[in-house]
């Protein structure tokens, strides 16, 4: 049995309001187009989410949101907002459906993604994660609560310049 985790950064953020919390930023113009984006390739390669854990920031509900995708479950979770790689094991290991997309903030989801996977793939970005970049892994085991670090297979990898251009 396996199971598939969809781990994406925030699209791009706006600082047009400088006095507005971190926690309260909405996504900027580029922000927008990408996150459809990066859904459409989830879509074009068939990895939907059956589950989502996101942080409860604005930018990544508002990410979701326009991602345009539909999950059984939909968690968005104070804990996950800048959360480092072992709080978001912890909520990984409480996941129950079959492909969970799980979004963040760096540097946890940096750190997160470098070890959580086997090997890295071969991408120049995928060690600095930048916003809205996506990877899908997938893990030999039967229930979330069985992931381990240094567990997954890298599937595939993209950020959303390249599939904007």
């Amino acid at each position: 049995m396996t199971r598939t985790l969809i781990l994406t950064r925030h699209a791009k953020s706006s600082w047009d309001s400088p006095a507005l919390a971190d926690h309260d930023r909405p996504l900027n113009k580029r922000g927008r187009r990408s996150a459809p984006a990066i859904a459409a390739w989830l879509r074009e390669n068939d990895w939907l989410p059956d589950e989502v854990l996101s942080s409860s920031s604005v930018r990544t509900r508002e990410t979701w949101e326009r991602m345009g995708l539909q999950a059984d479950s939909v968690c968005f979770r104070r804990t996950l907002y800048h959360a480092d790689p072992a709080d978001m094991l912890l909520e990984l290991s409480g996941a129950t459906k079959q492909t969970v997309l799980m979004l963040g903030h760096n540097p946890g989801i940096a750190a997160f993604a470098n070890q959580i996977v086997k090997h890295p793939p071969d991408h120049a970005r995928f060690y600095d994660y930048p916003t809205c970049a996506t990877a899908v892994i997938r893990f030999d085991i039967s229930d979330w609560s069985g992931v381990r670090w240094h567990s997954g297979d890298v599937l595939g990898f993209v950020i959303p310049r390249e599939l904007l251009e």
